[in-house]
């Protein structure tokens, strides 16, 4: 017995570093069996027989070493991100290493973190399949389990591309919340806003200067037609004077020809 109490210590030593590929309820009843000990089936729930609970009551029981089982149904993600918070709170960490199944309370959690993941993650490729999966333990025929597979390397591709866009969302979203990239955006903000007011300064100067020589063309054009109207007026003014000129000249001959007219009658009348 000592012998067989030996070999299952060192199998716990390696399930402890391997959760995940261990049955850790059927190695601990085996371990029970080889000590002797009596009524294994109450000290350790078939894995049948535990009942669904909330992640709460989980990480409860997982503290008072019961065991724990995921069930298909239950909401995986509302579970893991419970699971999660209480995994990475150092006030619970702390007080959890204390005790002296540190060990085995942190295998069994990330036991139970798996079975939930597991069930997430074929919840997921349901989502894009568009139907439902067969139960796990079913034994499928060959042509449908072809099938599946076939579907399933599709929707796996999907899938990925899904998690890739969220996860680089949440880096640029975290990104975004840093306080250096909060900087960088500011001076960037900044630097834009300075380069849209010289622009719209020079737009506005460019606009003033439209303005001014338009007012320039407008006065211009006034005193060209001022300029026109006056010599327009001088030259009729100087032709009217003109014609005055030559009526009164010509009043004066016509005047200067009848007088001598009349000298020339009057003389010949004396003769």
């Amino acid at each position: 017995m000592s012998q067989k109490v030996v070999q299952y210590q060192a199998v716990m030593q390696l399930a402890q570093a391997n959760p995940s590929i261990y049955d850790m309820v059927e190695l601990n009843k085996q371990m029970l069996e080889v000590l002797g000990v009596k009524n294994i089936d109450k000290l350790i729930p078939a894995g049948d027989e535990a009942k669904p609970t909330d992640p709460i009551s989980e990480n409860m029981n997982l503290l008072n070493g019961k065991p724990l089982k995921a069930f298909i149904y239950q909401d995986h993600e509302a579970h893991l991100q419970v699971h999660m918070s209480f995994k990475d709170d150092p006030m619970l960490a702390q007080i959890a290493g204390q005790s002296p199944r540190a060990v085995q309370i942190n295998a069994a959690l990330e036991a139970h973190i798996a079975e939930h993941l597991a069930y997430q993650y074929r919840k997921e490729m349901e989502e894009q399949l568009g139907v439902p999966l067969p139960a796990p333990d079913e034994r499928l025929p060959e042509e449908v389990e072809l099938e599946v597979s076939r579907l399933a390397a599709e929707a796996g591709a999907k899938l990925l591309r899904k998690n890739q866009a969220q996860i680089a969302q949440q880096q640029a979203q975290a990104e975004m919340q840093n306080p250096l990239t909060q900087i960088q955006m500011r001076e960037l903000a900044i630097k834009e806003r300075e380069t849209e007011i010289k622009a719209n300064k020079t737009a506005a100067d460019i606009e003033m200067e439209k303005q001014r020589l338009e007012v320039e063309k407008q006065r211009i054009d006034s005193q060209e037609r001022i300029a026109g109207a006056n010599l327009g007026a001088k030259a009729v003014s100087e032709k009217n004077k003109l014609a005055s000129e030559q009526l009164v000249q010509g009043t004066k001959l016509g005047i200067e020809a009848v007088q001598k007219n009349k000298e020339i009658q009057l003389k010949e009348r004396k003769e």
